[in-house]
């Protein structure tokens, strides 16, 4: 079946023609006609089938008919994170290039004062985080009552990432007879509950079985050491050994992660880049623009890169940290592979990982193979941020610290002469005799001091008793007392 018999219009289908597709996905074919009918969709499919254009389509045929309003959206589509509402809206540039529609993208890391122009204007599509979203409608300068059709993209990772209050919030703003449509690659019982309340009488379109990946990417498991400078070499090790590796993606759990990997490829020679979630947004689309254009051939990144980013050229995948969620690790090896090429995914799992990789392998319903190749680790003598742990006195590694060489027992003081710290106890005649004993090693830093007006007895002759009427006629010592204090008191008559 071709384009033409889904039912889109002749200005979309000469959009799609343009671009060199002549037969549509299985998604797509399925989803399109439920679409163009007014009808809620909820649709599964594998990544990289085809998703965004199964809804950016169908949008875009209806959108031929009506009239932006100012500040009031007709479509609005929420996406998980800014690179893919960006890359959702790159769609609507590309298909839609014979359409005068006004696509707005609301976004963090951008000015409000350029997304509030493009609002006043109106806007026929408004592509949107739903945190910036929301900071717009409570701002008073969106108003949702004329969306007409929402897409909620990627609604596990949604989920995930904690977006459920906020599309709920956001559902209670648009108009109760909206068309809903749900795209997503894993189906986990949460979302199904969720999209029972979101979507009314929805058209299920299960493409492949949900958690399932591509049949052209193929997948391995090396093991590693428990050491992060182990699993760095690891990694290096297999990036060199790699089969037509034209570029790759590396995954990592977190952030930090991240930048180490970063720093310690490109400390070894390596053309890379790194995409997180806490870089600046310019930074991120730079880094992102670098990769897709090939001129950085490696990009280390979080999660914030395993959904729906749509880069057809990527050869490999390498989870350097085997994903905690067994569902990320069908969106991270889906960046590879991607319409009908055959990709490459490699996992570095630790004895740490067991659990997790059991999960992954029972959800995907497969074992995952051993990598062909000896990958034991000899560590590099130019390592700057993998050390080895320092060797202690007895020439043992770890952090223990060394035995205290004990002293000859001839040398030891008996432990009644040893005070509660180990220190030797002193005579008590050691103050009275302090001028006849030999300077201590303080001594020096004691000499500093100012001299005390305390009267210091003579050595050899005890200091003469002085009488009740001696001791009150000196003047009294009030140097310790605050200024007021010392104030007269008149007392009142």
């Amino acid at each position: 079946m071709s384009f033409s018999h889904l039912g889109l219009s002749d200005k979309v289908l000469a959009a799609v023609a343009a671009t060199g597709y002549t037969t549509p996905t299985p998604i797509q074919e399925q989803a399109i006609p439920h679409v163009l009918a007014r009808r809620d969709v909820l649709g599964i499919a594998q990544t990289g089938t085809g998703k965004t254009a199964a809804f950016v389509l169908p949008m875009l045929t209806l959108l031929e008919k009506g009239r932006a309003r100012a500040r009031m959206p007709r479509t609005l589509i929420l996406e998980p994170t800014r690179e893919l509402a960006a890359q959702v809206k790159e769609n609507f540039d590309k298909y839609g290039a014979g359409q005068k529609l006004n696509v707005a993208l609301l976004i963090g890391g951008v000015s409000f004062g350029d997304q509030d122009s493009k609002l006043t204007r109106g806007v026929d599509v408004l592509i949107a985080t739903p945190g910036r979203l929301l900071d717009h409608t409570e701002r008073g300068g969106l108003l949702l009552t004329g969306v007409e059709l929402l897409v909620i993209d990627e609604a596990d990772r949604m989920l995930d990432m904690g977006f459920i209050p906020d599309i709920e919030r956001i559902c209670k703003l648009v108009p109760f007879t909206r068309q809903t449509l749900f795209f997503t690659a894993t189906m986990p019982p949460e979302i199904s509950r969720i999209s029972e309340t979101f979507l009314h009488n929805p058209e299920r379109i299960e493409v492949s079985k949900p958690a399932t990946t591509a049949t052209g990417v193929s997948q391995f498991k090396v093991s590693g050491g428990r050491e992060p400078h182990e699993k760095r070499e690891l990694l290096r090790r297999l990036l060199r050994d790699a089969k037509d590796l034209n570029n790759a993606i590396i995954f990592c759990n977190r952030k930090r992660e991240v930048a180490i990997v970063h720093k310690s490829l490109q400390k070894h020679g390596f053309s890379v880049g790194a995409l997180h979630g806490d870089m600046d947004q310019s930074a991120r689309t730079a880094a992102l623009d670098q990769f897709r254009r090939g001129e950085i051939p490696l990009l280390v990144a979080s999660d914030v890169a395993a959904r729906g980013l749509d880069i057809p050229a990527v050869s490999h995948v390498f989870n350097f940290d085997v994903p905690h969620h067994a569902d990320d690790y069908v969106h991270r090896i889906g960046r590879t592979g991607r319409a009908g090429r055959n990709g490459t995914a490699i996992s570095i799992v630790t004895p740490l990982d067991s659990k997790s990789i059991a999960a992954i392998e029972r959800l995907i319903g497969k074992t995952i193979p051993p990598a062909e190749g000896d990958y034991t680790v000899h560590l590099e003598s130019s390592e700057e941020t993998e050390r080895p742990r320092e060797r202690s006195r007895d020439g043992s590694r770890g952090g223990r610290k060394p035995r205290r060489e004990r002293e000859p027992r001839g040398e030891r003081e008996p432990r009644h002469a040893r005070g509660g710290d180990g220190e030797p106890r002193r005579a008590k005649s050691a103050g009275r005799n302090a001028g006849s004993q030999p300077q201590s090693p303080a001594a020096p830093f004691a000499a500093t001091a100012p001299a005390q007006p305390s009267r210091v007895p003579s050595i050899g002759r005890p200091e003469p008793r002085r009488t009740q009427r001696e001791l009150e006629s000196e003047p009294a010592d009030h140097s310790h007392l605050p200024a007021f204090l010392l104030r007269p008191v008149r007392a009142r008559v």
